[in-house]
């Protein structure tokens, strides 16, 4: 019992000693780029909260006009003013958006596309994850309708203003959980079985699948995408899962911050450099390996086929 207790204590003793040097290691890479943005105009979905905020917080203080674009639009109010006060920079602005909802989306994009005539940087960072089973307005299963294909309408909607600003950017936030996905066409709404951690992995492969062939797409008119692994981080995304808010909390030493995983999507929002690599996957901004069925060609071409069709909309 000393022996075990005198362990422990030596145990504890080293993460006191070494804190500062694991948190650092587990902080991951670092944005690096010295860009400017003033006069470039961004949208981010879900930046009232965690990654998004931050991502918007750093890309105002580039002098950029940021929109921030989600449901909750009080919240996104309140980070809204935070970052103003923060930044000194007055062009953050808030736009109701519920990619659980296609109507909302549409009326998202009207708005936009009236106010602006320019987008520069897309940033596709809202979802949800680990959602008890639901589905969307539309019908959908909402990781695949608010991860996936909300995003893909947005873009979609998006896309003739970004071709017309180029050079521009789409930056997708993806997981490494989408190593554990699969695209289950023959019940991709999860009617015959459904597991919500699958349905996130499943979710996420759908957006490294978009963001491949999206670049495939978007070849030669000066607009590039990328998708991204943010890292394991402290956020309101883990808030359905009881177990993992434990984790997070009992291994806070090596879970990143907020800023710490909104590092790679502002890399590949800024980054000098990154067009030849449109269609990648990074993660603590750099590039990194995708699962083998995020590699399928024939896959990303039919979930695009099947996305179009979902939503009512023809993109060739």
């Amino acid at each position: 019992m000393l022996v075990t207790l005198g362990l422990l204590t030596s145990f504890l003793s080293f993460l006191y000693v070494m804190a500062p040097s694991i948190r650092k290691f587990f902080a991951g890479g670092v944005c690096r780029t010295n860009v400017q943005l003033p006069g470039k105009v961004v949208v981010i979905t879900g930046a009232n909260t965690g990654i998004g905020k931050e991502t918007a917080r750093e890309l105002a203080r580039r002098g950029a006009r940021v929109y921030i674009a989600c449901r909750d639009v009080l919240k996104g109010e309140s980070a809204a003013s935070e970052i103003r006060a923060d930044t000194k920079n007055s062009q953050v602005l808030v736009r109701k958006l519920d990619l659980s909802d296609t109507k909302s989306i549409r009326a998202f994009a009207e708005g936009f596309l009236t106010e602006e005539k320019q987008l520069h940087i897309l940033i596709n960072n809202a979802g949800v994850m680990m959602y008890p089973y639901s589905k969307t307005a539309d019908g959908f299963e909402t990781h695949i309708g608010v991860n996936h294909l909300g995003h893909f309408l947005l873009t979609h909607l998006l896309v003739q203003r970004l071709k017309e600003s180029a050079p521009a950017r789409v930056v997708n936030l993806s997981s490494v959980a989408h190593h554990l996905g699969k695209i289950c066409f023959h019940d991709l709404h999860g009617e015959k079985r459904y597991n919500r951690t699958f349905a996130y992995c499943h979710s996420k492969l759908a957006n490294v699948l978009f963001t491949r062939e999206l670049a495939k797409r978007l070849k030669g008119t000066g607009v590039t995408t990328y998708a991204v692994h943010p890292g394991i981080v402290n956020s309101e995304l883990i808030r359905h899962s009881f177990l993992l808010c434990l984790l997070w909390r009992c291994f806070s030493l090596f879970v990143k911050t907020a800023r710490e995983g909104a590092q790679t999507s502002l890399h590949c929002a800024m980054a000098e450099g990154l067009e030849p690599l449109s269609g990648k996957y990074f993660s603590d901004c750099k590039r990194t390996w995708v699962s083998p069925r995020a590699r399928d060609i024939k896959t990303a071409e039919r979930l695009w086929s099947v996305s179009c069709e979902l939503l009512g909309i023809q993109w060739e």
